[in-house]
């Protein structure tokens, strides 16, 4: 009798579980997420003194979640490079500096060769960013030459798998089947560890942007000019490659693109606002895209229970969905041949998963090394390694991948108090103004605070 009334309670303890759980969902229903892409072949030229009109009129109000920088044609001639390998490179410092005054931090970044992709968060979405991981294609010179190709960035935002892929295409006409083909083994290519999204295609939502290089077919480059003057730019949509490619191409399957309501990006003489007047005489194409594709099914609900995450992931809707509120040209820039695109999109998520995998708790200011006592938790369902570290940062920074190194610590027991200690060649404590400030390395007076990475041993040490 006494084990079947511990069975009903236990039942009913876990029914209302369940119930605070539905709610606590429930809450969360379609949680939105603003993700601010920006595609830009920038000709090798030197990027220019302000960006800050490139991501946006609200780039200051924090309405946006994360910030997507792809690039082209980066200068990578073999002394730039050689700069880069020590130095960050122009354009990753110039965004940095853009757009780390208004909270934002680099979360990811990938070169390869004139190909560089940045992904820009939230600080405070760190900890909910995870399973972070790039890669690269080569498919220039047969796959041997990285001028042209694709880079990405993968990682889960709030349990939902979101793929960036910046891709430079084959130029040229006649190059229709080729830039397929280059897209094709592109996407076989790159394979991620761990998860369920081990391809690109695998994961909720893949945003595809990028010089992808495809061309306006059958008109003379009269009468498309005179259909940009005229403002009827439906009469060339439908002459669009990528557009007719959508139709007949299978791996096309499932992308969709907003309407391209601004004229084409390319080509522009240098330093105006004209199409090419040089002896080529380009035809004016949109070849500066930005698409996105949503997994028919969805992330299953996180629960143990594998009746309850059917009937609550068929519940909530599965799918992630996309809203695209503006996709646009800048015309005002320049440097370049080509004129960068941006796209504003709302990613609306079933649930979310906010709850951080470790969370540290720090009682009081610490005037003296005997004070740098850390007490933290670590959730049931995080996987400790021998690889786990904690590590202070500077609150300032504007990436993880910050030149000076972070103070680590080992840890051996997360449920126990974690004693810090400073090496005094690397971290002291400085009083100045009865306000007790860190310094780090030769870095005086940097105020800062404890955050953390937990990091497995498959990652790559960018990412830690």
């Amino acid at each position: 009798m006494k084990a079947i009334s511990q069975r009903i309670i236990a039942q009913l303890m876990s029914s209302f579980t369940c119930s605070i759980w539905c709610l606590n969902v429930m809450q969360h229903f379609f949680y939105s997420d603003r993700v601010y892409i920006v595609t830009w072949n920038v000709g090798s030229a030197v990027p220019p003194d302000d960006i800050t009109s490139l991501f946006g009129p609200n780039v200051s109000d924090g309405s946006v979640d994360m910030f997507i920088i792809g690039l082209q044609e980066v200068n990578s001639m073999i002394n730039k490079r050689l700069k880069d390998v020590l130095f960050s490179d122009q354009w990753s410092e110039l965004c940095m500096d853009t757009l780390s005054p208004f909270g934002y931090v680099l979360v990811a970044s990938q070169r390869m060769q004139g190909v560089l992709l940045l992904v820009f968060s939230k600080f405070c979405h760190l900890p909910f960013l995870r399973g972070v991981q790039t890669e690269s294609t080569r498919t220039g010179l047969g796959g041997y030459w990285g001028n042209k190709g694709g880079v990405s960035a993968r990682m889960t935002v709030f349990g939902h798998p979101v793929c960036f892929l910046n891709c430079h295409l084959p130029a040229h006409m006649r190059n229709l089947e080729q830039r397929m083909e280059d897209f094709e083994s592109i996407l076989q290519q790159q394979q991620f560890e761990g998860g369920t999204a081990t391809g690109v295609l695998d994961h909720d939502v893949v945003f595809w942007f990028g010089d992808l290089n495809f061309r306006i077919e059958d008109y003379d480059i009269h009468v498309v000019k005179c259909a940009i003057d005229s403002n009827k730019l439906p009469l060339l949509w439908e002459r669009d490659q990528l557009n007719m490619a959508k139709n007949t191409e299978s791996i096309l399957e499932g992308f969709t693109e907003g309407q391209l309501n601004f004229p084409p990006t390319y080509k522009f003489d240098v330093g105006t606002h004209t199409y090419d007047t040089s002896a080529k005489k380009r035809k004016p194409a949109w070849t500066d895209r930005i698409l996105w594709r949503l997994r028919c099914t969805g992330s299953p609900v996180p629960t143990h229970n594998a009746a309850l995450q059917r009937g609550l992931t068929s519940w909530l809707g599965g799918a992630t969905k996309v809203t695209q509120h503006t996709y646009r040209s800048h015309m005002g820039y320049t440097i370049s041949d080509h004129k960068p695109v941006s796209a504003l999109f709302s990613l609306h998520f079933p649930f979310k998963v906010d709850m951080p995998l470790v969370e540290l708790q720090v009682n009081r200011e610490w005037c003296k090394v005997s004070d740098a006592t850390v007490r933290f938790t670590v959730a049931s369902t995080y996987q400790r390694s021998s690889w786990d570290w904690v590590a202070i940062y500077k609150v300032t920074q504007n990436s993880l991948h910050s030149q000076f190194s972070p103070t680590r610590i080992f840890v051996r027991d997360p449920l126990s108090k974690l004693k810090i200690h400073f090496s005094s060649l690397s971290c002291c404590l400085k009083h100045s103004n009865c306000v007790h400030q860190f310094s780090l390395d030769r870095l005086d007076s940097d105020i800062t605070k404890i955050t953390r990475r937990m990091c497995g041993p498959k990652e790559s040490t960018q990412h830690r």
